[in-house]
């Protein structure tokens, strides 16, 4: 008898807990930006599309000074959310909001860097561990390493020189790291991703970082290293954990790289990962393979979710 009390009590601490964490979706989420080398005006709202569209997660906007302006005023409650996405780089945050976002990751908030937000905050070092790897901004050698694979061999480079560089603007092939990661569990070896910017030599100090996937700057393209650059990392920092993707490179719109379903798909999943530490969506129909892109400019997945898919041959 007293054990069926006994289960009784476990079964019933459980439909609490899973009750609680129903009530919970969707998660509250900030996105950040305002400034940026990078058309922050088309990408913001676009990263908002993306992120509600899996019913997940509820975004709001938040637009800091202008540059040059007072970003002591720029002071936001970070605790009232369970992800900040950062698509921002520009002016540095007052020394309050840094340490109130230092806290907020330490303690368990969740993260995503997209694109350029790798490009901010040189001298703040505890953003820096939490990017994992970064560039421009007069990063070189005193920031840390390049971290990258070549031949297959996953590399810790501590060779003197800039940090952050990119070719032109195409088509390239990501290729899967870690294929029991949940964000990339069930995804292809490799897929192709639409026309984007290819970051190349990121360095950082790469602590508590594993590269989820990696990409080979060609020099044929101009500007390659011919290895194979991280694209998406995942990175922890006390309790927080951090999804950190380097592709996405808006024009009006979004353009190529944001409609494209490989971006959009690692970006909710990395959402969802950096959230909770797992990842309940299943890989889409319309998931890229390595014969060809697949677009969706209405951001809206193509059919429904299923299980390992080798999809992705249209380009479409």
């Amino acid at each position: 008898m007293r054990k069926q009390y006994l289960l009784m009590a476990v079964l019933t601490a459980l439909l609490i807990s899973f009750s609680a964490c129903k009530k919970e979706v969707p998660y509250k989420t900030l996105i950040i930006t305002g400034q940026n080398n990078h058309n922050w005006k088309a990408s913001s709202p676009v990263l908002k599309q993306i992120l509600d569209e899996t019913g997940l997660f509820s975004a709001e906007i938040m637009i800091t000074p202008e540059k040059g302006g007072d970003m002591k005023s720029f002071d936001p409650d970070f605790s009232r959310y369970r992800l900040v996405v950062l698509d921002y780089n520009g002016d540095s945050w007052s020394e309050k909001t840094n340490n109130a976002f230092v806290e907020y990751v330490r303690n368990g908030g969740g993260v995503v860097l997209y694109h350029a937000a790798d490009n901010s905050f040189p001298s703040w070092k505890e953003y820096n561990e939490m990017a994992g790897l970064g560039g421009w901004g007069d990063r070189n050698q005193k920031d840390g390493p390049y971290v990258y694979y070549k031949d297959d061999k996953l590399v810790i480079d501590t060779t003197a020189g800039i940090g952050g560089s990119h070719g032109k603007r195409r088509e390239f092939l990501v290729r899967t790291r870690i294929a029991d990661h949940p964000v990339m569990r069930g995804l292809p070896v490799a897929w192709l991703h639409a026309t984007d910017e290819l970051y190349s030599q990121l360095r950082g100090p790469a602590k508590n970082m594993q590269i989820l996937a990696t990409a080979f700057a060609d020099s044929a393209a101009g500007g390659g290293t011919m290895r194979d650059e991280p694209i998406l990392m995942a990175i922890t920092f006390g309790k927080g954990r951090i999804f950190h993707t380097t592709m996405g490179h808006a024009d009006e719109g979004g353009g190529p790289s944001m409609h494209c379903a490989g971006f959009i798909t690692t970006l909710q999943r990395g959402a969802e990962w950096a959230v909770t530490g797992n990842v309940t969506q299943k890989v889409p129909l319309d998931f890229p393979g390595s014969e060809g892109i697949v677009l969706r400019p209405d951001f809206k997945m193509s059919g429904t979710y299923t299980g390992l898919h080798d999809a992705g041959t249209k380009s479409h």
